[in-house]
């Protein structure tokens, strides 16, 4: 397993990181300890997760992916083999948050609330990594509208500064390391990089979505992530599933996500189908699995840090595993260049 640096910080992170927001629902404890185990036998040492999970979020399932993994950090002793990373929820009305219902925001005083308690469930003194998990101000997240501009700025948004001043206190209290976006703007990323000259902690990543059907990144972001050293941590490398085709034409297979939940409407738009085929037809042309061939284009990217993979059982997770073996030749690059040229972003 290959290691890159985690923005100019000397702290090497696995090209593949380990997500863990199926742990809680789709997933007992004990699967997911096996999921844990298997990624640390083959060379991961980087583990994400969030106060939010599991997903889809629920009030009694609220911290339950944070108290597995912490549970299995014990078991192990294995704290000082992994990069540990959470995040922390950004303005949500949800009520089983923070105390008394209070809309959740980030304010110094709710950071510090939420941290205590993914310190708590985590088992652990710090954090390697703490993201705000998405913006305080309102934007268009997670697919919504085909865009991520919305609104000019809010009044009462909390401005980014003192969102920032009090994860600087945190990391001078060492109960974090380094500080990381996500589903992030580039220009939301500019300004946090802007705050850091007044002090605040420089930001290390963001962690964004970004799969073959969704590679809006690479307008903006990807140039500010490779210059200013603050590289993507890839979510959803199979589009949330969609790009191993078993949704494919409506169809809802038992036990998958969507099927469960139905919380896949990101990729449910127009074009999505026709390019999840196309990607489809060139991997059966290369001879090479379609899930390896989505995985392994993530990793191949130069912006990417590390490329987030999550699955339900230990025989998934072992397929996602084997993308590592699948090289991005030019020749197939342009090929997928030439897909991408037609079917362009059908589920951002």
């Amino acid at each position: 397993m290959q290691k890159r640096e985690l923005g100019r910080t000397g702290l090497m992170v696995s090209e593949i990181c380990l997500g863990t927001m199926t742990f809680g629902q789709q997933n007992t404890e004990a699967e997911g300890h096996a999921q844990l185990d298997m990624a640390l036998a083959h060379g991961i040492n980087f583990i994400d997760t969030a106060e939010l999970y599991s997903i889809p979020p629920r009030a009694e399932t609220y911290g339950a992916t944070e108290t597995i993994i912490g549970n299995w950090l014990k078991a192990r002793g294995s704290r000082d083999q992994i990069v540990l990373a959470s995040k922390v929820v950004g303005r949500s009305a949800s009520p089983w948050f923070r105390p008394d219902g209070e809309e959740a925001r980030l304010t110094p005083r709710q950071i510090r609330y939420a941290l205590e308690g993914s310190l708590r469930r985590l088992g652990t003194d710090y954090l390697d990594l703490y993201q705000l998990h998405w913006p305080d101000r309102k934007i268009g997240l997670f697919g919504e509208g085909g865009t991520t501009f919305t609104a000019l700025a809010d009044a009462d948004e909390v401005p980014l500064e003192e969102t920032l001043g009090v994860l600087g206190d945190l990391v001078a209290e060492g109960k974090i390391r380094h500080v990381g976006l996500s589903n992030e703007t580039a220009w939301g990323v500019a300004k946090s990089l802007a705050c850091a000259k007044d002090g605040a902690p420089r930001v290390v990543s963001i962690q964004n979505a970004y799969n073959l059907i969704n590679r809006t990144f690479e307008i903006g972001l990807a140039e500010m992530a490779l210059r200013e050293k603050v590289g993507l941590l890839a979510y959803s490398p199979l589009a949330q599933g969609y790009l191993t085709g078993k949704y494919l034409d409506g169809a809802r297979p038992a036990g998958a996500r969507t099927t469960l939940f139905d919380r896949g409407q990101r990729y449910q738009k127009p074009g999505v189908d026709d390019a999840i085929k196309a990607y489809h037809a060139l991997a059966r042309e290369e001879g090479l699995d379609p899930i390896q061939l989505a995985v392994a284009f993530v990793t191949s990217r130069p912006f990417v840090t590390s490329n987030i993979i999550g699955a339900t059982s230990t025989e998934q997770l072992a397929t996602l595993l084997g993308a590592s073996d699948v090289a991005i030749t030019p020749e197939l690059e342009a090929k997928l260049n030439a897909i991408h040229q037609v079917h362009s972003n059908p589920a951002p």
